[in-house]
């Protein structure tokens, strides 16, 4: 009896050991390959099973924006820097840079590229001329839903966790690399928060288990092809119990599903409300001076724009700014609650953007640049978004000290 296409006939030696798990599902078989990111075996290991099994697509652990970023590694050259602080992005942005300061830290020290599996995978099935399937959430859509799913307290401690990676020289010790090796590289780079928090692991780790397991039965779905098709699924080993378990189990609409959880949760309201609330008395008790002496109102007005401007300007000088850019700081910070829109942060980073413009080699060697503290404020581009961040916090501590100061000297 001939042996049928699908079944495997030799194992190679670059699949020993390796967890694998077949999962049949409507139709399809999803030959499911856990790898670790920072691994020569992984993709050895991918590249085995293309060359030895017949597959009618291919499915990785990446979203649209990580596959082109690993496609095509220059694309991020052709950042709009005006375009991004406007959208607001430009604090995601900086996230995205010092998370890729532990990823370049860990590639020097290793030797292996983190994602160079799902590099063979994509290119494997280039070669080949197979669907490829990207069936991770947004990156971006991630950070945003574990910032948003942890308290006040927990957000201070995971921003000084990523500042920290800034600073920290130390090599990864061995060990840790090992561990890496197993986790994910999101949770990997919060495990310190993650293991702790159920809501940071869920999103982390959780939340994608489902959405990836969805998008599978999505793409099956709406794509044509044989009646027993085969996809190889390249994931973290960290995904694999969870995401498999769920592709056998989850019977709901997988467009829904997916629509779900790529939604932004709500922002929480009592920040803006407590900020919001804390103009509105500071400018009460300016009015009210005002109305028992207009010197104490101006002494009380001159203040708000001293301590509000003041640190934030004292922001755009901590972050090397521009003179034109700390005067920008200065100027935004004050009129801040009348002036809807852009941040004070982001008026004087568009300044410092304007008058000391990004050159290629700004761009060429930010990847380099940022590896190392110093560089955030020698490299233009990581330097004004460094301003957009520290004028930023400078603001909303001038606001605070403000009030405070202007209340202790009227009552």
């Amino acid at each position: 009896m001939s042996v049928p296409e699908t079944e495997v006939t030799t194992s190679p030696a670059a699949l020993d050991g390796q967890p694998i798990e077949r999962v049949q599902r409507d139709g399809v078989e999803y030959v499911v390959l856990g790898t670790a990111h920072v691994s020569r075996s992984s993709m050895e290991a991918v590249e085995a099973l293309l060359d030895h099994e017949h597959f009618d697509a291919v499915a990785v652990e990446l979203c649209d924006s990580r596959a082109q970023s690993m496609r095509d590694p220059e694309a991020f050259k052709q950042m709009d820097l005006f375009k991004v602080i406007r959208q607001g992005k430009a604090g995601m942005v900086a996230a995205s840079l010092v998370l890729s300061t532990f990823q370049k830290r860990l590639a020097d020290q290793s030797g292996i590229q983190p994602g160079a599996e799902m590099k063979a995978a994509m290119d494997g099935a280039e070669r080949r001329n197979l669907p490829l399937w990207t069936i991770d959430r947004e990156v971006g859509t991630t950070l945003k839903r574990a910032w948003r799913s942890v308290g006040f307290w927990q957000r201070f401690g995971l921003l000084g966790g990523l500042l920290a990676s800034v600073f920290d020289r130390e090599e990864i010790a061995q060990g840790d690399i090992e561990k890496l090796k197993q986790e994910d590289l999101l949770e990997s780079a919060f495990s310190e928060f993650a293991t702790g928090s159920k809501p940071l692991y869920d999103s982390l780790i959780g939340e994608r288990d489902a959405f990836m397991a969805a998008r599978l039965r999505q793409e099956a779905a709406s794509s044509a092809g044989p009646a027993n098709r085969r996809v190889l699924v390249v994931i973290g080993a960290g995904h694999l119990k969870g995401m498999c378990t769920l592709l056998r189990e989850q019977q709901d609409d997988p467009a829904a599903r997916v629509a779900e959880l790529a939604a932004l949760p709500p922002k929480a309201r009592w920040p803006k409300w407590l900020a919001v609330g804390l103009v509105l008395l500071v400018f009460a008790a300016i009015a009210w001076a005002f109305h028992q002496n207009a010197a104490l109102g101006a002494q009380a007005l001159r203040d708000w724009v001293l301590f509000t401007g003041g640190f934030a300007a004292l922001g755009a000088l901590a972050a090397g700014g521009h003179p034109v850019s700390i005067l920008a700081a200065f100027i935004a910070a004050p009129i801040k609650p009348f002036r809807p829109g852009i941040p004070a942060g982001g008026i004087s980073a568009m300044a410092e953007a304007w008058v000391r413009r990004p050159r290629v080699v700004d761009f060429d060697t930010l990847r380099d640049d940022i590896v190392h503290w110093s560089g955030w404020w020698k490299n233009r581009v990581a330097r004004t978004l460094l301003n957009f961040f520290l004028v930023s916090v400078g603001t909303i501590i001038g606001e605070y000290s403000a009030g405070i100061h202007i209340f202790k000297s009227l009552f």
